[in-house]
């Protein structure tokens, strides 16, 4: 993004398109649907597992083979948009999430789902990164564009909010492919509205599209990513492993190189230097990387170890989303009157304390263990969904704005793929090793207990004991709860020291900056 692509309109137009309700309309609709994409299937990965006889890694792929390009597209779709039209990006966004949605509806295995979940992933890129552009040539007027940016913003946490509910709800009655079937109709009638009634508009002077960074960040976040999924199965020894995260360093390397050494980058290294910007990007990528990429295992947790159908999974989230739906529009009238340590310190102090709650279950814990974390987490994840795009504007110049919230969006996306990952590793190597502990006493032969481990370690809770012989019925199910609420207990722990250590990071850069603001 540029200044432009918020700042003015195209070709040096001086009024605002006559239908800037319409420009708004659609904006918020595109959201929905890709921010929908990414929350909506955390209650129904159990009935894909189940349907199409999916693995651990295949449940990890559905999440992170959308989120995966949307994070390594996001700043490329911006600059496309500028350049080439926004309208038509935005339209072609629009078409190739709507085939992608279909495509992942009628998915008859794993590898189908996820490539098509790559191809939604590349057209939400598209749709994001011209919905800023969009608004803000809709909306010349200053007052006018933040009440729009407003509803922008809330559309985001409403999308959160009503996501697993929304999920259960569909999964329940009609089945998992209507998660994705449902943007079908919805994708159509954006499209048709955008091509008739939505003007286009460019930048008077787009940056240069930096292919060849691109490329690179993609090559690396996917180095990354396979590396973190596939490490636990393959071995963290092992040739593919140790290649791949050779690889992504190699990648991210070459990147920042060329970054420092490019007249117009991708990224501009130049905002790293700034601690304010600094602890803005490290609280959206933490918040992302443990709460957010938590999520999905506990669904799963939910459905296949708790008993309950996803819809009944979708109410047991809403301590978390309900919360984080109403903490943001409140944090976001204090945004402009309280100093940037307080309120994104606070939102990652409060998912710190969240974790650490919600980290206590154990065997014998119903959903109610994880609710007080879950208000907790739901209010710093609701704070600071207000706040970080607002506070990455004001921590940069004017002609920066649009890439510094750029980078803030990639960076969010990029800890929630990489999270999701990680936490899968930790998952099946904490809950294979303590169902291996918990059904020792039963001597089962070596093949049968390498089978439970693998079910359990791929999230299938008590599901494993359906067919096992009656007499050790009763024991492999309590080893299958119990090992389960470890590996939820072990993620959820983790995150909240990974979060912990960046509260006490992003506080110092954001009171350092603050200190280094001239008074008055």
């Amino acid at each position: 993004m540029t200044t432009s692509t918020i700042t003015k309109p195209s070709g040096g137009a001086s009024v605002a398109p006559s239908r800037p309700g319409l420009a708004l309309t659609l904006v918020c609709v595109a959201m929905f649907m890709l921010m929908l994409d990414m929350t909506i299937v955390a209650v129904a990965l159990p009935d894909i597992q189940a349907d199409l006889h999916a693995n651990l890694s295949d449940l990890q792929w559905v999440v992170d083979a959308y989120t995966l390009p949307l994070a390594a597209l996001l700043l490329t779709a911006a600059t496309l948009g500028d350049r080439f039209g926004r309208r038509r990006l935005f339209c072609a966004g629009m078409a190739i999430f709507t085939i992608g949605s279909l495509a992942c509806a009628l998915a008859a295995n794993p590898l189908m789902l996820n490539t098509m979940r790559a191809v939604q992933g590349i057209g939400a890129a598209m749709l994001f990164g011209t919905a800023m552009p969009i608004l803000g040539h809709a909306y010349p007027d200053l007052k006018a564009r933040a009440k729009a940016i407003g509803a922008f913003g809330g559309t985001l946490a409403g999308a959160t909010a009503v996501g697993p509910l929304l999920g259960g709800l569909i999964v329940d009655n009609a089945g998992w492919q209507w998660i994705f079937a449902i943007n079908v109709p919805i994708g159509v009638v954006a499209f048709v509205a955008a091509r008739v009634g939505l003007p286009e508009s460019k930048a008077e002077k787009a940056r240069r599209i930096d292919a060849t960074g691109t490329a690179l960040l993609t090559i690396s976040l996917a180095a990354l990513v396979f590396g973190l999924i596939r490490g636990q199965s393959e071995g963290w020894g092992s040739g593919l492993i140790v290649g791949s995260f050779a690889l992504a360093t190699l990648a991210l390397v070459v990147f920042l190189i060329r970054a420092a050494h490019t007249d117009e980058p991708m990224v501009d290294l130049e905002l790293f230097r700034r601690p304010s910007f600094v602890g803005i990007g490290v609280a959206g990528f933490v918040i992302a990387g443990t709460l957010v990429a938590a999520t999905n295992y506990v669904g799963l947790y939910f459905v296949n170890t708790l008993g309950y159908t996803p819809f009944e999974a979708g109410l047991r989230f809403l301590p978390l989303t309900v919360t984080a739906f109403i903490a943001a529009p409140v944090v976001a009238q204090l945004g402009h009157r309280v100093p940037t340590v307080f309120t994104i310190g606070g939102s990652l102090l409060l998912v710190t304390g969240g974790l650490v709650w919600a980290s206590r279950i154990d065997a014998s814990s119903d959903w109610t263990a994880l609710a007080p974390g879950f208000v907790l987490a739901g209010i710093g994840l609701g704070a600071s969904s207000a706040v970080l795009s607002s506070a990455a504007l004001a921590s940069v110049e004017p002609d920066r704005a649009g890439m510094a919230t750029g980078v803030v969006n990639t960076l969010r996306q990029v800890g929630t793929a990489a999270g999701v990952a990680a936490f899968g590793a930790v998952f099946a190597a904490r809950t294979g090793s303590r169902m291996a502990s918990d059904v020792a006493p039963a001597h089962l032969p070596v093949d049968q207990l390498g089978q439970l481990k693998d079910a359990v370690a791929s999230g299938a809770g008590r599901l494993v004991s359906g067919h096992a012989p009656t007499q050790v019925r009763a024991q492999l199910t309590h080893a299958a709860v119990d090992s389960t609420a470890y590996g939820i207990h072990t993620i959820l722990l983790i995150g909240a020291v990974i979060a912990g250590v960046a509260t006490l990071v992003v506080v110092g850069l954001l009171a350092r900056a603050h200190r280094a603001q001239p008074s008055g």
